[in-house]
């Protein structure tokens, strides 16, 4: 699918007309969405610019992400896409040239439509092709902040949950296995969130720069602060995604920890069992011996005698194991 937009007065307005080679000569900013081999070919002659593959948005060395052919920018950005449940990563690629933005995506993605929406809806100076792509980055650093302060919040019921468990038992071991359970398979998916993340802030700290010193004899003046100030809080976000880092290692290892416990307790009551179960066997098996000369089969109250040594010999060890405080 190939979305395009011209500018006109700041303001971005679709390209009523795609299917041609002619129409979109007019673009300013060209979208190309899980686009299909005609479309590529047809945004290609428009352009005369090379459009990036699936392939090679995907590489992930530096020099595949970044680079410059006659003059032309042709960059690579992984994004976060949240398909059936989880994040999944979506690599975006960019090709910018003094007149014209080329964006190839391979999913779709809320970011690119909230910020089409919202530069169409008002005034915001997006008057050139590097405009929007700065607009772009800006847009994808802002969300990603946003999905961090959700994991913050997330984390904080986690941590809750987890830590309550270790001053009270409400709902017996069950329903503990079951929120110790439920707690891994959330830290997981908040790991995995982050990772992603992470992934995405790394190339955009990667591309800001990059765009500063390749676009310096073509660049808006008003856009050199913008860029500084998004490097800025890309920084900031990296400094606040390695705190949720160590957040949720600790987390994770807090887990691991009532798990472990759980697990002593399990083995804690077999070994109890077995240490108070083996006298009364051991009474119980000599008094069911069936040799002919046991002077106690004779006895008048010898069953109650054995009866009483089995007694005796099971709570021995429970009062024993009690006074250390074993259990």
């Amino acid at each position: 699918m190939i979305n395009a937009f011209v500018c006109t007065g700041g303001h971005l307005a679709p390209l009523s007309e795609t299917g041609s080679a002619d129409a979109l000569r007019q673009a300013v900013w060209i979208d190309l969405v899980s686009a299909d081999p005609a479309e590529v070919e047809r945004t290609r002659q428009a352009t005369g610019l090379r459009i990036p593959t699936e392939a090679d948005v995907s590489e992930i060395e530096n020099s595949s992400r970044l680079a410059v052919h006659n003059g032309v920018l042709y960059l690579s950005l992984q994004l976060v896409s949240m398909r059936n449940g989880g994040a999944r990563g979506v690599s975006a690629g960019f090709v910018l040239s003094p007149d014209r933005l080329i964006t190839v995506r391979f999913a779709p993605s809320t970011i690119f439509d909230h910020f089409r929406d919202h530069a169409a809806g008002e005034e915001s100076g997006n008057d050139s092709a590097v405009h929007i792509l700065v607009g772009l980055l800006e847009a994808i650093v802002d969300r990603q902040a946003d999905a961090l302060e959700l994991v913050r919040d997330d984390m904080e019921t986690l941590s809750h949950t987890i830590f309550a468990m270790g001053l009270e038992r409400s709902g017996g071991r069950k329903q503990e296995d079951a929120t110790l359970r439920h707690t891994l398979g959330e830290l997981g998916r908040i790991s995995d969130l982050i990772s992603h993340v992470r992934d995405t802030q790394t190339g955009a700290a990667r591309i800001v720069p990059f765009v500063l010193a390749m676009t310096s004899g073509w660049l808006p003046k008003d856009l050199t602060p913008r860029l500084k100030t998004l490097r800025q809080d890309i920084a900031s976000i990296r400094d606040f995604e390695t705190h949720l880092t160590n957040k949720l290692q600790f987390m994770l290892d807090a887990t691991l920890g009532f798990i472990n416990i759980a697990q002593n307790n399990v083995m804690k009551v077999l070994a109890v069992a077995s240490v108070i179960g083996i006298p009364p066997v051991a009474i119980a098996g000599i008094y069911g011996m069936n040799f002919k000369n046991m002077p106690e089969l004779e006895w008048t109250y010898g069953y109650a005698w054995g009866l009483g040594l089995i007694a005796i010999t099971t709570v021995i060890p429970l009062v024993v194991l009690r006074v250390k405080k074993w259990i």
